[in-house]
């Protein structure tokens, strides 16, 4: 608790207007100030009860201002970028001048002795041109979330992001709280442990309260408020358990093992009296399933770039199992909860992050200034090079997190990386070593293939008892637990491609020159009989109960560092509809269902493509794994890579030559796996499209290993 002053100090705290996450950790900060004796006033747009619930004294003021819009969501799961843009240009920018006018004229009616915002761009504005300290409070700033959102829109938006930046550099500091993204606008940085709502009751008393027995199994499904359309069923839990259920409507109907949570009921009590949480990443949930230590399972946000931040947070102390967007919706839920319930979440840091942050405002407006941090200018730099790429790259590839900036970026970064010189020389990935044998095909002393050999050793040997303890990233244990490893491995290399010339001038006949970078993508495939291959658990439990079905599993490295979730599996069967395969446009909205695994389609599309135009019928299952070093959005054909890698790799395992016998009109309007193929004109004889080939990527090679 801040210990009390002799002055009362007032308090103007803003609140963004998106979701109630922000309201909810404010409202922690809030308490302590205000048992400190200050007075507060929150200026936001959330319901009163979100703050009385827990602040029930006279001296906190609520004022009806909603002054930004966040993100706007088109449904739980998904952000309208130009719709987030739209509402924030007639909230904030229009009204701009109206706005800073009736803030500062408000501020001076106060007497506010300083501004806390979370995270309001404007306010700090007002702040400066009132005359008032400012201080902001937060994990992300609005300019880094709606950087996306203007390469969806286009440049001429990009002034948004400059003026919430210029907003954003009135602060003396941010109070950072765990979990940030990259906020260089802001000059000084002061971390703080997690800000996490206090319990008000007992994991006995809140069961108790429930009807629910203490042996009982509880999950807890929390996304903010039910969404419309979204069907809830029995079958959906494993058995015996039950399922709280946060903000269903009155009207909505539940099965017998869900209950609904009166709209009132303090959501963090619920939390920590389950065994399990079901929802999407937030600040709030994130940091309540830590504090709590229960597992949460996740379904991925579309375009909201807060999230692989408090993701990889979330995964680094063990503590989350993501859901696939499919597997919620119909209701595929028990091997995902089985899985979570399994963890030891280890997060054992502060969850006090409420009173210290309430600590260093009363100080502030006391007039005491805080130390630069010594590291400052180089902290700005860094996050202004992230914020930088993140305007600057290609629309539609999702947001990376560097490695040197992530949490624990050791542990977190798996992407193959090119060995050097000295590394390549000593290593031991000959023609036979502890861990293998390369039965067909040579490596060619390629320093990035060695590299990925060694990558597939370091995930057999993950499999040993000696490295349970050991942490590892989703994609490793994915890839461990879908290999066989005492069968046979098929590996494909392909470099990416520079146009020299011609670019795509070919479409009209001409001539192009094309170079391979060193950079490539390697895929490493297995075939096994359905009855023998190894599947994750909620492939696993999709199996149907008679026999078994052909599975296609895909793990793709380095993308555990962005917004794309890092495995993909499917029925094969899925592709067949009437025995025939599938047409390339329903395979489109196949894989447009889920935008965080959209880039299968890459990888899948090629299984597709062999079924539909050289009539292969796949009866194995097949599992992939793809790491490719090839720079994403640069011009340089990283998708071809993957395509052209992946097919071949699928069509060596399945003993299938095909760049000589696919046709050049294999093309598609909205789907696109061979792009390798559409880049030569229709006329020219396939035995010319074989050397071109063959000589675009002279260095492309396949292995067949032995385990």
């Amino acid at each position: 608790m801040v210990g009390s002053e002799k002055k009362s100090l007032v308090f103007a705290y803003y609140v963004t207007g998106h979701g109630f996450g922000h309201a909810t950790r404010v409202v922690e900060v809030v308490r302590h100030l205000i048992q400190a004796g200050h007075e507060v006033h929150v200026v936001t747009g959330a319901p009163d009860y979100v703050y009385t619930t827990e602040i029930q004294l006279p001296r906190l003021f609520i004022r009806k201002v909603l002054l930004d819009c966040g993100a706007v969501q088109a449904d739980a799961l998904t952000v309208d970028r130009l719709a987030s843009l739209e509402k924030y240009i007639q909230t904030a920018v229009l009204p701009r001048d109206s706005i800073l006018a009736t803030e500062v004229e408000w501020l001076k009616s106060i007497k506010a002795d300083l501004v806390v915002s979370d995270v309001v761009p404007v306010a700090c504005r007002a702040a400066a041109d009132a005359g008032i300290r400012a201080v902001c409070c937060t994990n992300f700033s609005w300019d880094f979330i709606y950087a996306d959102y203007v390469m969806a829109a286009g440049y001429h938006n990009r002034s948004i992001i400059w003026q919430i930046a210029e907003d954003y550099s009135h602060c003396e500091f941010v109070i950072r709280l765990p979990g940030y993204c990259p906020m260089p606008a802001f000059r000084d940085v002061i971390d703080v442990p997690l800000v996490v709502r206090r319990l008000h009751k007992t994991r006995e008393q809140v069961r108790k309260e429930l009807g629910i027995l203490d042996s009982q199994k509880v999950l807890i499904y929390n996304f903010g408020g039910q969404p419309a359309g979204w069907k809830l069923k029995k079958e959906y839990l494993p058995e015996g358990w039950i399922c709280l259920v946060c903000g269903a409507s009155e009207d909505h109907e539940v099965p017998s093992n869900f209950v609904k949570l009166p709209k009132d009921f303090y959501t963090p009590d619920a939390i920590a009296a389950s065994d399990v949480m079901l929802g999407k990443i937030g600040y709030g949930t994130t940091s309540e399933a830590l504090a709590y230590k229960v597992p949460l399972v996740f379904v991925r946000r579309d375009y909201f770039n807060e999230e692989p931040f408090l993701r990889n947070m979330i995964e680094h102390y063990q503590a989350g199992v993501e859901m696939i967007r499919r597997d919620l919706l119909i209701g595929h839920w028990a091997p995902y909860i089985q899985r979570a319930v399994a963890l030891k979440p280890s997060y054992d840091g502060g969850v006090n992050g409420g009173e210290v942050a309430a600590r260093l405002l009363q100080d502030t407006a006391l007039g005491q200034y805080h130390a630069s941090h010594g590291l400052s200018g180089a902290r700005r730099l860094r996050d202004a090079i992230v914020l930088g790429y993140q305007l600057q790259r290609i629309i539609g590839k999702d947001i990376a997190i560097p490695a040197w900036y992530s949490l624990a970026q050791n542990e977190l970064s798996s992407r193959t990386q090119l060995p050097n010189k000295e590394v390549v020389d000593n290593s031991s990935l000959t023609k036979e070593n502890d861990y293998f044998a390369i039965l067909h095909g040579d490596h060619q002393g390629l320093p990035d293939t060695l590299g990925f050999l060694k990558s597939l050793a370091e995930i057999q040997s993950s499999c040993s008892p000696q490295n349970n303890n050991k942490f590892q990233t989703r994609e490793h244990l994915a890839a461990a637990a879908m290999f066989n490893w005492e069968e046979e491995i098929f590996l494909s290399r392909a470099p990416g491609r520079l146009d020299v010339m011609g670019g795509i001038a070919d479409y009209s006949g001409s001539l192009v020159l094309q170079m391979p970078t060193r950079e490539a993508c390697h895929v490493a495939i297995q075939r096994n009989h359905p009855s023998k291959q190894k599947l994750w658990k909620h492939a696993q439990a999709r199996q149907p109960k008679d026999g078994c079905t052909a599975v296609l599993q895909i793990v793709s490295f380095g993308s555990e560092l962005g917004n794309r979730g890092p495995t993909f599996d499917m029925d094969l069967s899925d592709f067949v509809e009437d025995g025939q395969p599938i047409t390339y446009e329903k395979a489109y909205n196949y894989f447009a269902r889920d935008p965080a695994q959209k880039w299968a389609a890459y990888v899948a599309g090629t299984i597709l493509v062999l079924m539909t135009e050289l009539g292969i019928r796949f009866e194995d299952s097949i599992s992939i794994l793809v790491s490719s070093g090839v720079p994403e959005g640069k011009g340089v054909s990283s998708s071809a890579a993957v395509e052209v890698a992946s097919m071949t790799a699928v069509a060596a395992a399945h003993g299938t030559t095909f760049i000589c016998r696919i046709p050049c009109s294999t093309t598609t309007t909205n789907f696109s796996f061979i792009m390798i193929l559409n880049l030569y004109p229709q006329t020219t004889p396939l035995s010319q499209i074989h050397l071109i080939v063959c000589h675009i990527l002279y260095d492309f090679s396949v292995l067949t290993l032995g385990i």
